[in-house]
């Protein structure tokens, strides 16, 4: 279990500085490119979607792989088919809606959503090289 909370605590405040260097930017060239783009969902709530599915699927594994379970990969492809349709979900008001301009809205939640995924690859790949 030791094992655990370090990659736990470890992946947490990656994922802390991932989210706010790609809020920044995010937000930067909002803020400097697309002043007059009214947007349905605010980046804020986009971002606090994708930390918060990521931290929550990257606790479950690790916590699958520190119990003794080291075939991981049928629960990660089912956590990824479980966060299209969670993102899908997310965006369920969007695209029910009358609002006129939703393609500036879905790029603004894809864009960060493989951003993420790749970070979350990533920082799994890692640790099951180390194992």
């Amino acid at each position: 279990m030791e094992d655990f909370k370090k990659r736990q605590i470890a992946f947490l405040l990656q994922l802390i500085g991932v989210s706010i260097l790609l809020f920044a930017i995010h937000s930067y060239l909002l803020y400097h490119f697309v002043k007059e783009t009214t947007f349905f969902l605010p980046i804020w709530q986009i971002y606090t979607f994708h930390f918060i599915i990521t931290l929550l699927f990257y606790s479950i594994i690790n916590y699958r792989f520190s119990s003794g379970k080291k075939e991981i990969f049928n629960l990660f492809m089912i956590m990824t088919f479980l966060k299209m349709i969670l993102a899908i979900l997310f965006l369920l008001p969007l695209l029910l809606s009358d609002f006129e301009n939703k393609q500036p809205d879905v790029f603004n939640f894809f864009i960060p959503y493989f951003l993420y995924l790749f970070f979350e690859v990533f920082a799994l790949t890692k640790f099951l090289q180390k194992s």
